[in-house]
């Protein structure tokens, strides 16, 4: 399958999205029936590629994004460390995305793309960091870690809209002005040019708001109540907000005559957290229990990839990075190689690469290695080795009865931790649960 132009790119990602959350991967409702709340998305996986076995970069937000952009370990940079970039900073700790690093939309752009982020930035904060300083040419959206979806204001409650470089005001529910934006953007998209759109929703992060909840927006309205509401009902809700929106934006790209030639990747940050369904797999946001890295992975690209496919091929988020790169036949900047690897040789039946796949957070001292089937887990210092062909819910550790396994693969972790910056001292280390409640969260 060899398209005759160079694609569009569409880069949707969601915020917290469990990896059971959409119909396609097993949605449940408050009363644990199947749900329906993603038809879109449903019919793009069904017209696609589905993964199984897609992981985030991290178990949490920034570091993850900044695994996306660069399409190389997060750990290469400072800002990539903190679990995640904190919404206040210190004066003497200003973190984020260097303006001069290499990125995915300033390559993009460089081989004569349009290039626009719409949604969440979270990648340090104006002046110093920001979308349009980092390739994109145009921005609409948010800078923090979270949004109000009717206020627009950070969790702090400062007002953190915005268009380009300039604080905005704008009413309307966000998951809602993000999708508009979006299909107002394809709609004027220049014919002679492709276009990348990162389309990076708020939603189904807290807080937990539907359309309908301008009032509970009120209610919740200051610093530290963003976590307060929400149930199963008012999660899915959201997503299917979420889902409304593809739909929008698949009608766009009809309308425009470039839903053929355009590609287009669904995914999540993280693991789910509170209201999420991350079934079958155990943990969740901050772990990396298999429930916080796996996440749900779609693919679509009607005149390049085919059609219909369930894959198992074990890949990370930094994977999409090398792979629109390689679909517009552009190379990586100098000096800046890619970590992640083209997916492209592979979805069209290329032999499948060997690799491994590495994770480490600060938080509770968190190790992971996935080579094949085989899992090293290790937490505050305990380790486990499982078997994911067998015990993907991670609840067999095999430890004592494969000692080589687990010497061999803690031995790998240690070689690719070494190749890398160290966690600095002074990184953040987010809790999502209060610490008393963190073993029944997890284990």
């Amino acid at each position: 399958m060899t398209p005759s132009r160079r694609p569009n790119f569409i880069f949707i990602l969601a915020d917290d999205l469990g990896y059971a959350d959409l119909g396609c991967t097993g949605a449940l409702d408050e009363r644990n029936r199947p749900a329906d709340i993603s038809p879109n998305l449903d019919r793009l996986a069904a017209g696609g590629v589905r993964f199984t076995r897609g992981y985030s970069n991290s178990a949490v937000c920034s570091p993850t994004r900044f695994a996306l952009i660069t399409g190389r370990w997060q750990y290469r940079l400072r800002g990539g460390s903190e679990e995640p970039l904190p919404t206040v900073m210190r004066d003497d700790k200003v973190l984020g995305l260097a303006p001069e690093h290499p990125t995915l939309p300033s390559l993009l752009r460089t081989a004569g793309y349009d290039t626009a982020l719409i949604g969440k930035w979270h990648l340090g904060p104006p002046p110093h960091f920001g979308p349009t300083k980092s390739g994109y040419d145009y921005f609409f959206g948010f800078h923090a870690g979270g949004s109000d979806y009717f206020a627009h204001c950070d969790p702090r409650g400062r007002p953190d809209l915005w268009e380009n470089d300039q604080a905005i005001e704008r009413q309307g529910y966000l998951t809602d002005l993000l999708s508009q934006r979006a299909c107002d953007y394809i709609a004027a998209a220049d014919d002679s040019r492709p276009f990348l759109i990162s389309l990076h929703y708020s939603a189904p992060h807290w807080p937990w708001l539907t359309r309908e909840d301008a009032e509970e927006s009120r209610r919740i309205a200051g610093i530290g109540k963003h976590l307060d509401g929400g149930s199963i009902r008012t999660y899915q809700r959201m997503i299917h907000h979420m889902d409304e929106g593809v739909g929008w934006i698949i009608s766009a790209l009809e309308k425009k005559g470039i839903l053929e030639d355009t590609f287009i990747v669904f995914t999540s940050d993280n693991g789910g957290e509170r209201f999420s369904n991350n079934w079958p797999f155990v943990g969740q946001k901050m772990d990396l229990l298999e429930g916080g890295i796996r996440v749900p992975v779609l693919a679509s690209w009607p005149n390049g990839l085919p059609g219909g496919v369930l894959s198992s091929l074990p890949h990370m988020t930094m994977d999409w990075t090398a792979t629109f790169l390689d679909a517009a036949g552009v190379e990586a900047a100098p000096g800046y190689p890619m970590d992640g690897i083209s997916l492209l040789p592979l979805l069209r039946g290329g032999t499948s690469v060997e690799r491994d796949l590495c994770w480490r957070m600060k938080h509770r001292d968190q190790r992971a290695l996935i080579r094949g089937n085989w899992k090293y887990l290790q937490v505050e210092g305990i380790p486990y080795l499982f078997d994911l062909s067998k015990d993907e819910r991670e609840r067999a550790n095999l430890r004592d009865r494969e000692p080589g396994k687990l010497a061999e693969l803690m031995e790998a972790w240690r070689v690719w931790d070494a190749s890398l910056p160290p966690i600095p001292e002074d990184a953040q280390a987010h809790l999502v649960f209060d610490k008393r409640q963190l073993p029944q969260a997890t284990f």
